[in-house]
């Protein structure tokens, strides 16, 4: 049996053994889920969630270890979820983002933990919005996500931060594609990573022309910066978190970060109701009453939506 107040408890004071058993009950989706989240709740909503995105190869995982060691100088606990793409062959992960943060290893204020997308699309794993309020409860000031390589269409991480950061790095790839990928729009700040390559200054005038192409703001709105780093070496990493912090007053003073937020625990109520709705139909009716209506569809008896009316109707009269 899991002792769910004392875990909590400890998890509350810091002890990183409470923290990962928590996240794992999470990933698990464990039977003492429910009341985990319920002892939790009190104490969530304090933590800045900033998410770290981007193209394999950009730096991803040192440009998150580098914010890491900045937000430290400033005295901030801080906590890190990277997450690694499951692989669709044997289901592992090989969870290496922490190989590049060895030098937190020992940090009692840092806590980091890498999950695995369990096959989850959208570049995060479907338990990270329950992992973060975790990390929240536990005390962190602020929480880095970084995602797994995003391609055309992993930009989740845009709703379940506070603020995203998109990464590019010189020869990634030209404006066009950036725009084709749907990156512009998700982007409140955009890093060009690995600035001491031949390039970089092309890239970041490329990037703000691609930004301006268009642009209609309204007064006072945020207009995404774009800043230069050699993260390897530290180098820009400080005005990356001037421009963090100046995206988080920027939210606080225009009431978007409330509003953002609301948004995150809509959605995450809706996943988690469906999820809940699609294993009653499974108690329910089990395969035979999907199969008999689809034998129907099929056999022209019956339209898709007559279907699922019907399997709808099944849950509101039982």
């Amino acid at each position: 049996m899991i002792d769910v107040p004392t875990l909590v408890e400890q998890a509350r004071q810091g002890r990183p053994r409470a923290v990962a058993r928590l996240i794992s009950l999470v990933e698990n989706a464990a039977p003492e889920l429910r009341e985990v989240m319920a002892a939790l709740a009190p104490y969530t909503g304090h933590a800045y969630t900033v998410g770290l995105t981007g193209s394999p190869g950009v730096g991803k995982s040192t440009s998150t270890s580098a914010l890491v060691s900045a937000y430290r100088r400033l005295g901030k606990r801080v906590g890190v979820l990277a997450v690694d793409p499951s692989s669709p062959f044997s289901g592992g992960a090989l969870l290496g983002d922490r190989v590049r943060m060895q030098d937190h290893a020992t940090d009692p204020e840092v806590f980091i933990r890498s999950m695995a997308t369990r096959g989850h699309l959208g570049g995060l794993s479907w338990a990270a919005p329950q992992a973060l309020r975790v990390l929240d409860a536990a005390g962190c000031d602020v929480i880095l996500v970084e995602t797994v390589g995003v391609g055309q269409s992993e930009v989740e991480i845009a709703a379940q931060a506070d603020t995203a950061v998109v990464l590019l790095a010189p020869g990634m790839g030209d404006g066009i594609q950036a725009a084709k990928a749907g990156i512009l729009e998700i982007g409140d700040l955009f890093v060009v990573n690995k600035a001491d390559r031949d390039g970089a200054d092309a890239t970041a005038r490329e990037l703000n022309h691609m930004l301006g192409l268009g642009e209609a703001r309204e007064a006072g709105a945020w207009r995404p910066p774009i800043v230069k780093t050699v993260a390897a070496r530290g180098e820009g990493v400080d005005e990356v978190v001037e421009a963090l912090e100046k995206h988080r007053a920027w939210l606080e003073e225009h009431g978007e970060l409330v509003v953002r937020r609301r948004r995150r625990a809509a959605q995450e109520i809706e996943a988690i109701a469906l999820a809940a709705l699609r294993a009653r139909i499974g108690d329910l009716h089990g395969d035979r009453q999907l199969a008999a209506l689809a034998e129907k569809v099929v056999a022209g008896e019956l339209d898709p939506y007559g279907a699922s009316d019907r399997l709808v109707a099944g849950l509101t009269t039982s």
